[in-house]
């Protein structure tokens, strides 16, 4: 530590410093170490003028704080020219940057380097990885930084020998200086754990982003035996999923974790708070963990700034002897167990809550040794170390609440997403098929797909009022239904190829309910232009419905009626034709059910669900109630039939053969027309009976998208936002076309529509809990 002689005369030297490097509120772990290191520098030196330049990782940047003064984004070389003449222009004493291969441009991130080159000002590099291994190219880069830098800071003994003997980096431009830790007093955790609803729980902590890398998977397969011996613990995981990985995957990660604590048995013990919480917060959830665990996955770990954090306030830990553990966990500071070893895991757990004496011992070890290590000492640290770089001039060669569990929570719902609905849709419409990723214009358009897309477009701009493309693409799928509509005839011609010549095709009983379901949803949507349009479409399509036969097209119509009737209850003839349509489904169902197979035809083929869908809406509003429990029952047939025997995950009937009365269901191809169909029926199904098993079939239907189907593999791209065309015998149809696409993104919506409901509901409730309740009222639906 210094005295305070030195720290006065390291502040007379240096009256300014900028730190280079990601900032908070971005999301990872660099950003939060810059914003305290340069937090905690203003603390200790209020006279030194002292700002950022922050890196983006997207072109609009963040919403930063005042300290931010310049902004790189990490993919502009030109932008880092700028910064360094702006550094220049400014007359800074020093630079401090933060450096990881990954948050700056170019190759293995070489555009630093261009920056560092044309500034003529001290700088202190602060290493966040340092490889064992590294390319040549890494190397490479690793050697300019030294040799650009006045100082290279590390945070381990390790990184100094590595830096020596890997890099050949002189050892006096190398400084060990600790990684920071919040200041707090070593405390009892019952004192915090009252926050959180954790009172007279045992609290085992992870936290920081979430990433595979991170082996949390074993910590929960390591539960059972640790709640068999202590079942008062919970697990508690803090943070959310890191940004690059939720942009590439979504949350695959998270919900494999949450499936595997549900199958396990111990979702009760588990809470995850997908939140990147403040400083503040996150000393809170520290201060209540009796244990804190960190099972990483690769040796190659440098530094941890959560490990830095957890034994800097005195938590017992247990960890996977990554590098910086085996060195910050040595001297009894910690225990240590085999990498992807939970029987390791719980033996150790176990052992330590066993034995509190020997827990608090090691909690006391580590508070010890980290006292060095509070921020205002390692800012101290950093100002002596730009004092001398200043004065030195090394570099000769420039000039100078409380928590659910996951059975109480509810399942995080993936963001909705139009970027592959962009890339499949041009001027004309959206097109039908696609090449793996980009559209295939050999098969042109068809009223099927622009009526969904229709459908998508409208209730996504209700739900996403800022979203950019949303209104625009409505307008083109609502003119490509507008040139479709046959004045002569009264109905939809279907198929129009990529010259814009339309097909004849005789099958037009499925495009005709589909355009006007998709019209009925457009009159009941925001905008006002879109709504007067489609409703000069939707009256005239009318005189068509009654001379409907099919089961699916009478149901996709009488959807679509009912959403118009949100908005025109009173339209008589509207009204009648819903009645013709439900009536006609009504003697399908008697003509063709038996008691063992309760349904419309001899035959189960595509989108079944929409024809129950359909009579549900109907039985509740034209109040027939032999329509809605037949609707009901049909659906509860379909959902036991689409539902496998062992794990109870959705299993829709295959395409290939469908399934034929006293046939064998067809396993392959599945498609997402079945899930799509399914969860809305499902969520109409639980609208008017308010039982809970519906909803959660709803969600497994959505599961089937994310992997939980027949072959474990994901159908939704997180990467493009598309969806994979279905699941064959051999693998998933790589392809992602317009209704493969169209019916993830109408699911999505209509969960989040669900939630959105309930949520209203529930608000309703409490607002009114002074008087006296009926049950739970129905969401908002068509009259």
């Amino acid at each position: 530590m210094l005295n305070d002689r030195d720290f006065h005369k390291n502040q007379e030297s240096v009256k300014s410093a900028v730190f280079i490097g990601n900032y908070l509120p971005r999301q990872c772990g660099i950003a939060t170490f810059t914003t305290d290191l340069s937090e905690s520098f203003a603390s200790i030196a209020p006279d030194i003028s002292n700002w950022v330049i922050a890196i983006n990782d997207k072109p609009e940047g963040y919403q930063y704080s005042s300290r931010v003064r310049f902004e790189i984004n990490q993919d502009r070389l030109h932008d880092y020219d700028i910064a360094a003449e702006f550094l220049n222009m400014n007359h800074v004493d020093v630079v401090c940057l933060q450096h990881e291969y990954g948050i700056f441009g170019g190759r293995n991130g070489g555009y630093i380097l261009e920056l560092l080159r044309d500034i003529r000002i001290p700088v202190i590099t602060t290493l966040h990885t340092i490889l064992k291994n590294p390319s040549r190219q890494e190397r490479e880069i690793m050697r300019q930084l030294s040799e650009l830098s006045d100082r290279l800071v590390v945070m381990s003994h390790r990184s100094v020998n590595f830096l020596r003997d890997i890099y050949e980096t002189p050892e006096q431009k190398i400084r060990l200086i600790p990684h920071g830790i919040p200041k707090m007093p070593l405390t009892s955790p019952d004192i915090y754990k009252s926050k959180f609803g954790m009172e007279n729980k045992t609290v085992i902590l992870s936290f920081g982003l979430l990433s595979p890398s991170k082996g949390l998977e074993y910590i929960i397969k390591a539960l059972p035996a640790i709640v068999k011996n202590h079942p008062d613990v919970v697990y508690m995981v803090i943070g959310a999923t890191h940004p690059h990985l939720k942009i590439a995957q979504g949350e695959g990660y998270r919900l494999s974790l949450h499936h595997l604590a549900k199958e396990l048995g111990v979702s009760d013990h588990v809470v995850f708070h997908d939140r990147f919480v403040n400083l503040e917060d996150l000393i809170d959830f520290i201060g209540s963990a009796d244990i804190y665990v960190t099972p990483y996955l690769n040796e190659e770990q440098i530094v941890s700034g959560t490990l830095a954090y957890t034994l800097g306030v005195g938590k017992a830990v247990v960890s996977t002897p990554y590098w910086y553990a085996q060195e910050m966990l040595a001297d009894g500071r910690g225990r240590l167990v085999p990498f992807r070893d939970s029987h390791a895991l719980a033996n150790e757990i176990n052992f330590l809550l066993d034995n509190p004496e020997e827990r608090n011992a090691m909690c006391k070890r580590a508070y010890q040794h980290c006292r060095n290590m509070v921020w205002e000492e390692v800012a101290k640290q950093y100002l002596h170390l730009f004092t001398q770089a200043k004065q030195t001039r090394l570099r000769a060669q420039v000039p100078v609440t409380k928590l659910k569990t996951l059975s109480a929570g509810r399942q995080r719902l993936p963001e909705i997403r139009l970027d592959h609905l962009r890339v499949m849709t041009d001027d004309t419409g959206i097109l039908q098929h696609a090449r793996f990723t980009i559209p295939n214009r050999d098969h042109g358009y068809c009223v099927d797909d622009n009526s969904r897309a229709l459908i998508v477009t409208i209730m996504a701009d209700n739900l996403l009022p800022q979203e950019p493309h949303a209104k625009s693409l409505s307008s083109i799928y609502l003119s490509f239904l507008d040139h479709a509509f046959d004045e002569k005839t009264g109905k939809f011609r279907n198929f129009m190829t990529y010259d814009r010549e339309w097909v004849a095709d005789d099958n037009w009983e499925d495009a005709h309910g589909r355009a006007v379901w998709s019209l009925g949803v457009t009159v009941a949507g925001q905008d006002k232009g879109l709504a007067a349009s489609a409703l000069y479409l939707f009256h005239h399509s009318l005189i068509a419905l009654e001379d409907l036969v099919h089961p699916r097209a009478m149901a996709f119509s009488i959807i679509g009626i009912h959403a118009y009737l949100g908005v025109y209850s009173g339209d008589s003839n509207v009204r009648r034709i819903r009645g013709v349509l439900s009536r006609k489904l009504m003697e399908k169902f008697r003509e063709n059910a038996k008691t063992d197979w309760p349904w419309f035809e001899d035959i189960l083929s595509y989108g079944n669900a929409r024809i129950p869908h359909a009579l549900i809406l109907s039985g509740q509003w034209m109040q027939d109630n032999e329509m809605l429990t037949t609707g009901l029952r049909a659906l509860k047939w379909l959902k036991e039939i689409q539902s496998d025997n062992e794990s109870g995950a959705f299993s829709p009937i295959g395409n290939s053969e469908w399934y034929r009365r006293g046939g064998v269901k067809s396993k392959y191809d599945q498609q997402p027309i079945e899930a799509s169909a399914m969860i809305y029926a499902c969520i109409e199904a639980f609208n008017c009976t308010r039982d809970h098993e519906w909803i959660r079939f709803a969600y497994k239907c959505l599961d089937w998208y994310l992997g939980a189907n027949d072959l474990n593999v994901s159908l939704y791209d997180h990467s493009t936002g598309g969806c994979r065309d279905g699941l064959e015998p051999h693998g998933v149809n790589e392809n992602q076309g317009a209704e493969s696409t169209l019916c993830w993104l109408l699911s999505l919506i209509a969960l989040y529509n669900h939630r959105g409901a309930e949520d209203r509901t529930e608000e309703s409730k409490r607002e009114k809990e002074s008087s006296e309740q009926t049950p739970l009222t129905k969401s908002k639906k068509t009259p």
